[in-house]
């Protein structure tokens, strides 16, 4: 089976490459065949990561085990596409190159026949241009208290201070 796949960068602008892969193959030629489609050149750290409906990020796959132990982790290169990617499951998430931070929205579209003669993984479509450098990540978060303000009592906070 060949599954048709949307690979979306994390930004403003729509920025997409639409490929086709066998589905038995592995995440690294998923991830080799990201890289070309967007023209990286494919020598930087890079990971999957399983994710649910609404992108909530699960668990990684990465490219290669970077522990000095050894771990758990799971690899790409021993990773089907057709183990992490259904059609319950239709979503990943693809960064590349760490220092960047390079994210992509990963989207199954289809499943189809192999076409004979046709040689895959397949680039069928592109639209716009990779960016000189990644979009910047806006992480907004709120304290919980506003640090500006002067404590005048501990009684409003939620602790014992006799705690020890």
């Amino acid at each position: 089976m060949i599954y048709k796949i949307r690979i979306i960068l994390d930004t403003e602008e729509d920025i997409f490459r639409d490929i086709e892969m066998e589905d038995a193959s592995t995440l690294e030629d998923f991830h080799n065949a990201i890289t070309q489609a967007f023209g990286f050149g494919g020598s930087e750290m890079a990971s999957f990561y399983t994710c649910d409906e609404e992108w909530n990020q699960d668990e990684e796959i990465a490219l290669f085990d970077m522990s000095e132990t050894g771990s758990d982790i799971r690899l790409m290169n021993e990773t089907g596409l057709s183990e992490v990617m259904t059609e319950q499951n239709p979503k990943l998430i693809y960064v590349y190159d760490f220092f960047s931070m390079w994210t992509f929205f990963v989207e199954l579209a289809d499943i189809i026949e192999k076409e004979d003669g046709r040689v895959y993984p397949n680039l069928l479509f592109s639209f716009g241009e990779l960016p000189d450098s990644p979009p910047e990540k806006k992480f907004e978060s709120k304290p919980s208290i506003d640090f500006d303000d002067s404590l005048d009592s501990y009684d409003d906070l939620d602790f014992d201070e006799n705690w020890n």
